[in-house]
């Protein structure tokens, strides 16, 4: 291949990079993406399939830190942190202590802010361009609350999402609860539910449709591992397993296998892994009528072409060490209790690597090297959700377009130092 061949090389074939590749690929471009296992092969085939365009708030929270430390030291509870990976894990944690303050949060909150109503408006313009809406269940989300003082603790989080424009349905008693959701037990006594919220059908079928629209308009994908970016004043070359690769221009987009390229061009960004655990069980194991999310908990329970997957949690580990699949097993085993029908039969656990920034957002920039490379992973859990959006910044960047959005909270440069 010649370096003329090809304008673009998308690294990277989940929901990012091919939302990225056919966004540029509609706007002439003739690209190519490289993946080292193929279409939907990592985080995106696993997750629970939700447009969560509700969720504005970070992980890192002012008074996290207080809490932090019991849960990170239960190696079965909803924020774990294995004692072998704790030294390693400081830096990102240091940093997500400083983005848990009350001035970065609230740049934090604008920014995700920003982003989900950009996500939300290219998504639903994306469904329209691949007819996709067969696709797309438009059911709610309804948060579950164990009585009234758990309700409580979590009061202030929903009537700031209603502050913001939001609906959120705050309901109390079985009657209601089970007006949307039947079958739960009776312990959940107050809820929340947002009629918004939008889930896919199932994930890997999503990324799926990407590929199949890219792929029918000319685009190339191709089974290759990229071990290098190597930028010039007119190209940029990628040292493969297979040869070199060039094109005009490069984005990176491998999730969690973004760190060690993106440090070759001179930017060490403090990515981890937030590892998230589920078990997929077959139709018929619960009627499912919207997304059930138990924040108390951190797992959620979502309609996946007809069955059921629950999964959720967040343990920070890395890419080396290997699954822990009795974290998937406890959330599965909680579900039974909240679900008392709930069929686990014939269910297929699976663990993904969910790309982690300390504050929440991801980075979608150039490379500190050169503006011939566009970075555009650390998405964490909400990949699937931002995708449609961060395309389109990766668009403007690629056009050098001012975008809609101010592009500065999701630059690589923003962690140049601790503070």
């Amino acid at each position: 291949m010649t370096e003329s061949d090809v304008d673009i090389i998308v690294i990277g074939a989940g929901v990012i990079g091919l939302s990225c590749a056919l966004t540029l690929q509609r706007e002439g471009f003739k690209v190519t993406v490289l993946d080292r296992k193929g279409v939907a092969a990592e985080a995106s085939q696993g997750n629970a399939g939700a447009f969560a365009f509700t969720e504005i708030e970070p992980l890192a929270t002012p008074g996290i830190m207080r809490k932090a430390p019991g849960w990170l030291l239960d190696p079965l509870g909803p924020l774990s942190l294995p004692l072998g990976y704790a030294f390693k894990f400081s830096p990102w944690m240091l940093r997500f202590w400083r983005a848990s303050w009350r001035d970065r949060y609230e740049q934090s909150i604008k920014a995700q802010t920003a982003l989900m109503q950009l996500s939300k408006e290219s998504l639903e313009e994306l469904i329209r361009f691949m007819q996709a809406e067969d696709m797309i269940q438009r059911e709610g989300q309804l948060q579950l609350y164990e009585g009234e003082a758990e309700f409580q603790a979590h009061r202030k989080s929903l009537l700031f999402k209603q502050s913001q424009g939001i609906e959120v349905q705050l309901l109390e008693g079985q009657a209601e609860i089970a007006g949307i959701q039947p079958g739960l037990d009776a312990r959940f006594t107050h809820a929340a539910f947002t009629p918004a919220w939008m889930n896919v059908c199932n994930p890997a079928s999503w990324v799926a449709r990407l590929a199949q629209h890219f792929q029918e308009a000319g685009g190339e994908i191709a089974l290759s591992n990229v071990t290098a970016i190597q930028p010039a004043a007119d190209k940029v070359t990628l040292i493969t397993e297979h040869g070199r690769r060039t094109a005009g221009k490069v984005i990176l987009a491998s999730g969690a296998w973004s760190k060690p390229l993106a440090r070759g061009l001179g930017d060490r960004l403090p990515l981890d892994t937030e590892r998230g655990y589920n078990t997929t069980l077959p139709a018929g194991a619960f009627d499912v009528k919207t997304h059930i999310t138990f924040p108390a908990h951190g797992f959620v329970v979502s309609r996946i072409d007809g069955g059921v997957r629950v999964g959720g949690a967040v343990e920070f580990g890395g890419l080396q060490r290997p699954p822990n699949y009795k974290r998937a097993q406890t959330l599965l085993n909680k579900a039974v209790a909240f679900l008392p029908g709930l069929d686990t039969r014939n269910g297929t656990q699976w663990m993904g690597f969910r790309p982690s920034m300390p504050d929440s957002l991801p980075v979608i920039s150039y490379a500190s090297q050169s503006d011939r490379v566009v970075y555009c992973f650390g998405h964490g859990h909400l990949g699937l959700t931002q995708s449609a959006g961060s395309a389109q910044l990766v668009k403007d960047l690629v056009l050098n377009h001012t975008p809609s959005i101010d592009p500065a909270p999701y630059s690589a440069k923003r962690f140049k130092g601790l503070f």
